[in-house]
């Protein structure tokens, strides 16, 4: 299903998108040496119940996983990139550490997933595989409009990728959102320029570069869920929610002081 929404769901979208962000951004503040992966999760999930705003990952139960997902945010750490299952395990100097956040409210959904190192090192690869992330995903955006093809994102996101020096895994990747996480169109995030579907505006899509430095290749976790490299190399993933425009798109997915 691919959906267009209206003025008064895009309104609604924009709101969503800031309560996302700013979850994240305090999650994120509050992620320090020594902090419980359990306590983020009960964190986010205050937050969300604060909001009057609903969850789309504790009954999120798709056929790739072992569901229902059951926790509130996707944590995942080092070696770990994709649908991290919150455990108790607490931060070290140097993790690398990606959140990802989606949550519903008035009816029309928002995702967003950021990465980032705990403590005070600065591991150089870990360092360089966050900013590739963050300028596909800046690429992706910039390709996207309306008219553009959905192969003009991935083409735009695939070549940050490639040209950074990191395998590009197409089983997972972007997808549209609206009144539920994960819709129709799939956004792969390498692809042919000028092919796909057309974009419109009043559609929403996710975008979410991800990498693993030495491997395209994942591995599913004993909990059924967590998805990790297949050489334990680690891992990096940035995402926000767009909304095409008559004039280019728009990111929804910004904190609120930092938005336009």
């Amino acid at each position: 299903m691919i959906e267009i929404l209206n003025p008064a769901q895009l309104t609604r979208a924009k709101d969503t998108g800031a309560l996302v962000a700013d979850i994240l951004r305090t999650l994120k503040s509050r992620s320090t040496v020594g902090t419980n992966l359990l306590d983020i999760d009960r964190w986010a999930q205050a937050m969300i119940v604060e909001a009057g705003a609903l969850s789309c990952y504790v009954d999120y139960e798709p056929s790739f996983g072992r569901g229902p997902f059951g926790h509130y945010i996707c944590t995942a750490v080092n070696d770990a990139v994709l649908h991290g299952l919150p455990h108790d395990y607490t931060l070290a100097d140097g993790d690398l550490l990606t959140l990802d956040l989606a949550v519903s409210k008035g009816g029309v959904a928002a995702d967003s997933a950021i990465s980032f190192i705990v403590g005070d090192s600065r591991p150089s690869e870990s360092v360089a595989m966050i900013s590739a992330t963050e300028r596909a995903l800046s690429a992706g955006i910039a390709a996207a409009g309306p008219g553009a093809r959905i192969g003009d994102i991935s083409h735009a996101i695939g070549s940050v990728l490639s040209e950074a020096g990191y395998p590009i895994n197409t089983e997972f990747g972007g997808h549209g959102i609206g009144s539920t996480m994960h819709q129709d169109p799939h956004v792969s995030n390498t692809g042919r320029p000028g092919r796909g579907y057309t974009l419109r505006p009043g559609l929403l899509l996710a975008l979410e570069p991800w990498v693993m430095a030495d491997t395209a290749e994942l591995v599913t976790d004993a909990d059924g869920w967590t998805l990790r490299s297949a050489t334990g190399c680690r891992t990096a993933h940035s995402e926000h929610t767009i909304a095409i425009t008559d004039d280019g798109a728009e990111i929804l997915t910004l904190p609120t002081r930092t938005r336009p």
